[in-house]
């Protein structure tokens, strides 16, 4: 990885080393984490941003009015603590579940947070911790690591098929010589796109069956309302599998990042241990009137979804067409490669004023969808970058 992308960067030569202050007095930060960068990609101010996936639309007039309304009216009770709970909006979370995937879940199954990053947090925090092991398989979402770290939980990936899929056979190998307590399963996945099938969730889930001591097996679906017509979510799996957790947000196909509202599907077992690590009035009565505004346009916000599977399948054909490698994609961003110098074409594409991000594998390039005039202005800049 380089340093833009890498979980967990050294600071750069000549930096303070993370175990002194500027005043020279010594810190007992973890050794662990000594001479670490925060995550992050680059917060660059050009014109076409493409680079974190964010959905390019923002929200309409009449959704920002409903929006300031309900935070005006939470706003006067700002002098009490929220809804510990928050049964009102895991209701909600719950009927546009169902009108989204056909499957409805009671509402003591559903579980929400600031944003899918709290939300694994809680799952690594309930299931992981010293002495237990959460495992992966790679390339996949580059924040999972640091979930695991920041729990002191033992960090493990496996290796993905050659086009991306799961190596079936590799995971159950992986699962028997490490015996994990949690399995990560990005679907679609980050940063290649690829969604699992339903038949290979449900071999990782009989794997786990067989981990002494039991396993918990998180589908991560941060882009799951951007799949392909006939894919299904792992959310029809739930009855069947105690063990399975299934999480989404609102950041992507909702075009609601700033309001960081990511939340969980599971057995409501696995939802009473979350409560136990959770803070105490975790989710403010302000991000719960957003969530729940922004739910009640469910069907607007989700009409720019269909546009965006299109612009995302235009642009892994013209990709194509011009003699790239490109990993077939159920999210809102593409993977496409190979090149022999990729930070020159990042670096290429970015003196033109298009931000897109170097992660995946060597060689490999990811960029988000955007707007029809945005992915114009990155096809003619890649264009002149690559000579295509």
């Amino acid at each position: 990885m380089t340093a833009e992308t890498s979980p967990a960067t050294r600071a750069p030569t000549g930096a303070a080393p993370a175990t002194a202050s500027a005043a020279g007095s010594r810190l007992p930060v973890r050794e662990d984490l000594a001479g670490l960068e925060p995550y992050g990609a680059p917060q660059l101010d050009v014109p076409v941003l493409l680079n974190v996936n964010e959905n390019p639309y923002p929200p309409s007039d009449q959704v920002v009015a409903d929006v300031a309304r309900a935070v005006a009216d939470a706003a006067r009770g700002l002098n009490r603590y929220p809804d510990r709970e928050f049964l009102a909006l895991r209701a909600d979370l719950a009927s546009y579940l169902g009108r989204e995937s056909g499957v409805r879940p009671p509402v003591e199954h559903v579980w929400a947070a600031n944003g899918s990053n709290e939300i694994m947090l809680h799952l690594l925090q309930a299931f992981g911790g010293p002495g237990r092991t959460a495992l992966s398989f790679a390339p996949t979402y580059s924040m999972y690591p640091e979930y695991a770290r920041d729990t002191a939980t033992r960090w493990v990936t496996g290796r993905r098929a050659e086009d991306f899929a799961l190596d079936l056979d590799e995971v159950r190998a992986r699962m028997a010589e490490h015996a994990p307590s949690v399995v990560l399963l990005a679907s679609p996945n980050n940063p290649t796109g690829t969604a699992l099938p339903a038949a290979e969730v449900r071999a990782v889930l009989a794997a786990a069956d067989d981990v002494p001591g039991g396993c918990v097996v998180v589908v991560d679906e941060a882009y799951g309302e951007f799949r392909r017509r006939g894919v299904p979510s792992a959310l029809e799996l739930l009855g069947e599998h105690p063990n399975l957790v299934v999480t989404r947000t609102m950041s992507k196909a909702f075009g609601l990042a700033g309001a960081r509202v990511g939340y969980l599907v599971a057995d409501h077992p696995v939802v009473d241990a979350l409560r136990v690590v959770r803070l105490p009035y975790h989710l403010s009565a302000v991000t719960q009137a957003v969530a729940r505004a922004a739910l009640a346009h469910a069907d607007e916000l989700m009409a720019q979804v269909d546009g965006l599977r299109r612009e995302r399948d235009a642009t892994v054909g013209w990709l194509r067409d011009r003699g790239l490698t490109v990993a077939d994609s159920d999210a809102n961003f593409v993977l496409f490669g190979r090149f022999e110098d990729r930070h020159a074409v990042w670096q290429g594409l970015l003196d033109r004023g298009v931000l897109i991000r170097e992660t995946g594998p060597e060689g490999w390039l990811r960029v988000s969808i955007g707007t029809p005039e945005e992915m114009t202005a990155f096809r003619d800049a890649l264009v002149e970058v690559a000579g295509l």
